[in-house]
């Protein structure tokens, strides 16, 4: 399997990251990582280091190592979870037919006799998932992987400094869904944490939009929800993908999903739902998001969103 373009998907907590990862997911042109590919490891430290965990983070290596360490060194949980103790796993029910012995295997023979980098360990993760994955669905006509991470908007440069033709796309969803979401969590962020961590990211992903313009996109996840059809054209133009009407529905490895969840919290992505997840917060809670995040809302087009929507409360899931 020849190496192939990088696609990397970064959002906000509970901000769509999922949903437009398995929208994705049916597309003929790309290799869909199954689960958040998580590659951060251990070694990752820089003033970041204590704002977000480090499996979400672009991964740093040893300068001197041995591919069988390096395999180990990326946590990659959800995936490892799914393959070591599958009955403990949320995804236990999809149908997955690789060996994790296999898969190392393959990640090790990739980097036999080649430079050393942390681009190359990359490549390795992403070949060996696909060449070991048995019965992934394959239509011969892959030409880039795509994965998924939350937060990796804060290794942006990394990852263009290793993939200088890599994509990032990075979903954004107003900050009171994504709070009223985030509360679901066994340990959810605090109101204040949480929508800090919103504040920088959508900081960071306008820069980088306007940095990198052809190649930082930024994804609105009420647009996606609204109208998925645009949305998805746009966005497949814009990463050099046909467009393919496979992306009107999240699926897992070409399978509909009738609901995203477990793959996120979101569950059913559609106008109603978002602003139905939204009004599950008091209004303490909405005035203190928008006192906190009033500034990055209008820059992407939420300054009148609590207010235009209906004021109704519920409860629902």
């Amino acid at each position: 399997m020849a190496p192939c373009k990088v696609i990397m998907i970064s959002a906000m907590y509970e901000n769509g990251g999922n949903t437009t990862h398995r929208m994705l997911d049916g597309h003929p042109e790309l290799f869909v990582y199954p689960f958040e590919s998580q590659l951060g490891t251990r070694l990752v430290t820089d003033h970041w280091t204590s704002f977000v965990p480090f499996k979400y983070r672009w991964p740093a290596f040893p300068l001197g190592g041995e591919p069988e360490r390096d395999y180990e060194l990326i946590f990659d949980e959800e995936m490892k979870v799914r393959l070591r103790t599958p009955e403990r796993s949320k995804f236990k029910h999809a149908d997955m037919q690789l060996d994790e012995a296999e898969r190392k295997r393959h990640f090790v023979q990739y980097l036999q006799g080649k430079p050393r980098s942390r681009a190359r360990l990359v490549e390795a993760f992403f070949h060996a998932t696909f060449a070991s994955w048995k019965n992934v669905r394959r239509t011969g006509a892959e030409k880039a992987w795509l994965g998924y991470s939350p937060v990796l908007v804060l290794d942006t440069e990394k990852i263009f400094a290793d993939f200088p033709d890599a994509h990032v796309i990075h979903v954004v969803r107003n900050p009171y869904s994504g709070y009223a979401d985030t509360k679901k969590r066994p340990f959810p962020l605090s109101l204040e944490r949480y929508t800090w961590t919103w504040n920088l990211c959508q900081h960071m992903a306008l820069t980088y939009a306007e940095t990198f313009p052809t190649s930082f996109h930024i994804v609105r996840f009420e647009d996606l929800a609204a109208n998925p059809r645009a949305t998805m054209q746009k966005l497949c133009a814009r990463l050099g993908l046909a467009y393919s009407d496979t992306c009107l529905a999240p699926s897992w490895n070409g399978v509909t999903l009738q609901e995203v969840y477990p793959w996120g919290t979101i569950r059913t992505p559609t106008p109603e739902a978002n602003v139905a997840t939204m009004n599950q917060l008091s209004d303490d809670e909405k005035t203190c998001i928008f006192t906190l995040s009033a500034l990055m809302q209008r820059l992407l087009g939420y300054d009148n969103f609590w207010a235009a929507a209906p004021r109704h409360r519920t409860h629902a899931a």
